[in-house]
């Protein structure tokens, strides 16, 4: 899967190695500044699949009305429907092409932050899978794993261990290369390495939140997601215990980061304003048609005049 996303992770891999120059080798300031470009890059495609969206709710009363028309009959409510979108100027796939872009560079982002040997110390490939199957008879250790194993001694990898003084993945006194071993008994085996899962919990939490505020102004009758907004940040929280804090730290400033650009959109993309203005764009098109004939007919009525003087 890694070798797939290779493609773009490479010059990505230069951006955040950049940055991390830029920041005395600091992985978490690093990654932070990284999800925010990312993040802002991607607000074309969430301002055109916020668009479609417009276009999708402006239309809904014609398709309801196709629905009662054809009852039943899905081929020709398909074929009507079809019709329409080419009469409203407006693609069936044009919401999804945004989300789907969307999703694949920000799963290869994920690839990215798990990689710093790869895309940050440029580390090669048969040195890292060595060092993986040391750790692991699988191999299946990530890179911040194995960091962590090479920085405590459990396995011995010399050419990763002289290049981990050039990234510092500490944040606050976390060591951000750890994963955390819960525990119930959370008084003798509390680790500081579970804020890392918790406070990307609460990030998740206050992002669904807004989604949801969002969604309630747009809607007022969707359905209740409240219960899509504890179960997504739940099991965000117990997979984050299983994983290096360097994750769920990309989590956090992602949830965050993403939550409040997508509010922003929001602010000046919402649907009631994006089809107010387009309401006051056909109007000021139907004034000045209105306007155009008026004029034509401003400079018959002379000819005709004249015709009847004549006459």
């Amino acid at each position: 899967m890694q070798t797939i996303f290779n493609i773009i992770n490479v010059p990505l891999g230069w951006v955040l190695e950049f940055l991390a120059g830029l920041f005395g080798g600091n992985f978490a300031a690093s990654v932070f500044f990284f999800t925010l470009i990312a993040n802002l890059a991607l607000i074309p495609l969430s301002i055109k699949s916020q668009k479609s969206s417009v276009q999708q709710t402006r239309i809904k009363p014609k398709l309801d009305d196709l629905k009662k028309r054809y009852g039943d009959d899905k081929q020709k409510y398909s074929e009507a429907m079809q019709k329409l979108y080419q009469e409203e100027g407006i693609s069936m796939s044009g919401g999804c092409l945004p989300m789907i872009l969307r999703l694949i560079l920000m799963m290869s982002i994920y690839w990215l932050i798990m990689s710093p040997l790869t895309y940050l110390m440029h580390i090669d490939s048969a040195t890292i899978s060595e060092a993986a199957k040391q750790l692991s008879s699988s191999g299946s250790a990530t890179e911040l794993q194995i960091i962590e194993a090479v920085r405590n001694g459990t396995i011995n990898s010399p050419e990763i261990a002289g290049n981990l003084d050039s990234i510092n993945f500490n944040f606050f006194g976390i060591d951000l290369t750890q994963s955390p071993k819960f525990s119930f008994d959370i008084f003798h085996d509390a680790q500081l390495i579970w804020i890392m899962p918790v406070i990307a919990f609460l990030a998740q939490m206050l992002s669904s939140a807004l989604s949801l505020i969002m969604q309630k102004k747009i809607n007022p009758d969707a359905p209740n997601m409240m219960g899509m907004m504890l179960t997504m940040p739940l099991i965000s929280l117990v997979i984050g215990f299983t994983l290096p804090g360097g994750v769920t730290f990309y989590w956090t400033c992602s949830s965050l980061i993403g939550g409040f650009i997508q509010l922003g959109v929001q602010q000046f993309y919402g649907p009631h304003k994006m089809l107010s203005r387009q309401r006051l764009k056909e109007l000021n098109k139907e004034c000045d048609f209105e306007e155009i004939q008026l004029k034509k007919l401003n400079q018959s009525e002379p000819d005709g005049e004249n015709d009847q003087i004549s006459k």
